[in-house]
């Protein structure tokens, strides 16, 4: 039988990224590895249901109404078990607007939201690309987890934190892109949203003919000082070269809040509509349910469905709570 040379590899380091992860529920602090070689950048934790089978992207199943929600769904969450509901915010909460400070939530998902987190049977986590004080103020619903930055920080129900600590290089590498950002990619109305470890570069109010450029721009400088270029809805998230996104944020609240065979205690909704979510899709497949929010029919994603248009937010959400209903 023919053996994959990557597959080896990533057993191999199974022992260092369980003795990190160990470390940082002791620690409920998140701790990149010392010293973070190419090779474990480059990894991906590998369980038993991956090896069997790796997470592969599709075009999957299209969800454009309830009646598809009660055709493709029903059944496939077992009320006696607690669901774990992880949402992202842009794009998914709240429709996408010209400026990030001009998002709002409809009075529809307000209401359902505060719903889902007066449920005793739902564990709730909001994981956004915001910064956490950001999408704290935006959702304002007390006693629910919430991830900012990717999941870099997070904030549990009880008010713990969770922090991924970057190391002192990574920091000021920081500093010196958010400066050259400013300096010379700032123009023509582009600009820099600020998440002190993380940032987004919007572009979405640059004249069209402007815009490719800009954004290579942008691109350049985001990879020269060593971070992650991210292609975003106009924007571009740049997020620092370490292994944790929302897919390893989404797996360390599981196991932080259900243990090591959380797989087996809960059923695990995830919802979102851009391309940071498919970390989390890809972690998710095959063990819980995900969805992915776009009107394009031939997008390829880890997502189990794709929800047609954010609309359908409100939907999925009523769904899930009628199987929920709180009976108190």
């Amino acid at each position: 039988m023919k053996v994959n040379q990557g597959v080896i590899s990533s057993l191999l380091l199974l022992p260092i990224y369980s003795k990190l992860v160990s470390t940082q529920r002791a620690t409920s602090t998140l701790t990149p590895p010392k010293p973070p070689d190419s090779e474990f950048i480059g990894f991906h934790s590998v369980t038993v249901r991956n090896l069997a089978k790796m997470p592969e992207k599709h075009i999957p199943p299209k969800i454009e109404s309830f009646e598809d929600l009660e055709v493709h769904l029903r059944g496939s969450l077992n009320p006696n078990k607690t669901l774990a509901l992880l949402l992202d915010y842009d794009g998914t909460l709240a429709p996408i607007a010209d400026h990030p400070d001009k998002t709002i939530m409809s009075i529809a998902i307000e209401t359902i939201i505060n719903k889902l987190a007066k449920n005793p049977n739902i564990f709730l986590a909001i994981i956004s690309g915001r910064a956490l004080d950001d999408i704290k103020n935006k959702i304002g619903i007390n006693g629910i987890t919430y991830a900012g930055n990717h999941g870099l920080e997070i904030e549990s129900a009880d008010n713990s934190r969770h922090d991924y600590v970057l190391s002192e290089e990574i920091l000021e590498n920081y500093n010196r892109l958010v400066k050259d950002l400013e300096e010379n990619a700032v123009k023509n109305n582009a600009w820099v949203e600020d998440k002190r470890i993380s940032l987004s570069f919007h572009y979405r109010a640059v004249p069209v003919n402007m815009k490719e450029a800009i954004k290579q721009e942008a691109k350049q400088i985001i990879e020269k000082h060593g971070y992650t270029a991210n292609a975003a809805h106009e924007a571009i998230e740049a997020k620092p070269p370490v292994v944790w996104n929302k897919g390893e944020a989404s797996v360390f609240l599981l196991k932080q809040q259900f243990g090591e065979d959380w797989p087996k205690k809960v059923n695990v909704v995830f919802v979102g509509d851009d391309t940071t979510d498919e970390d989390a899709m890809q972690k998710l497949q095959g063990v819980g349910k995900s969805f992915r929010i776009s009107p394009d029919p031939e997008i390829k994603t880890f997502a189990d469905f794709r929800l047609t248009s954010q609309d359908l937010v409100v939907d999925l959400l009523s769904w899930i709570s009628n199987t929920y209903e709180n009976e108190e």
